[in-house]
């Protein structure tokens, strides 16, 4: 209605993380510590994804991305990746985020620590990953909606009576 703008955060809040990844099949891709870095790949480019989660047993203990694979084969060669354990290479100081974390917050922790997939933990186990591009569909989809409502106050004015 006319005249009562509410803020645009008030009106369409960025959602949970439960919420943004509720319309894909909640699939975690991971290996063991002691998988080879080549094992890791070869499952990267199965699934057409850019990290890994380290799981011994249920538990997280690090992630491991296509960048991380790449620089590494980069100063050795790529046959280095035949027998490197993952843990010789996985990132151990992971970033995590909960289901009901919002979206700033994952931005903001993508932002501070350059990374660009988080896992998604909840109850100490792994439920999903979050990667930039999930965020980014989300940012289009809630600005979208935020035009739509702008275009509808707008008519509405040249509707009004008054």
């Amino acid at each position: 209605m006319p005249g009562s703008l509410q803020r645009t955060d008030e009106r369409f809040p960025f959602r949970p993380v439960r919420q943004i990844l509720s319309d894909r099949v909640p699939v975690v891709h991971w290996v063991a510590p002691q998988d080879t870095a080549a094992r890791a790949l070869q499952l990267m480019a199965e699934h057409n994804i850019g990290l890994v989660v380290v799981l011994e047993g249920e538990q997280l203990v690090g992630v491991l991305s296509e960048r991380d694979l790449a620089r590494y084969a980069g100063r050795t060669g790529s046959g280095a990746l035949r027998d490197l354990p993952v843990a010789d290479l996985m990132t151990r100081e992971v970033v995590v985020v909960g289901p009901e974390d919002p979206f700033g917050r994952c931005i903001a922790l993508m932002e501070q620590h350059g990374v660009r997939h988080l896992p998604v933990v909840e109850g100490g186990r792994v439920v999903a990953v979050l990667s930039v591009r999930d965020l980014l569909r989300e940012a289009v989809v809630h600005h979208r909606h935020v035009l739509d409502e702008v275009e509808r106050e707008r008519l509405s004015i040249f509707q009004s009576p008054y």
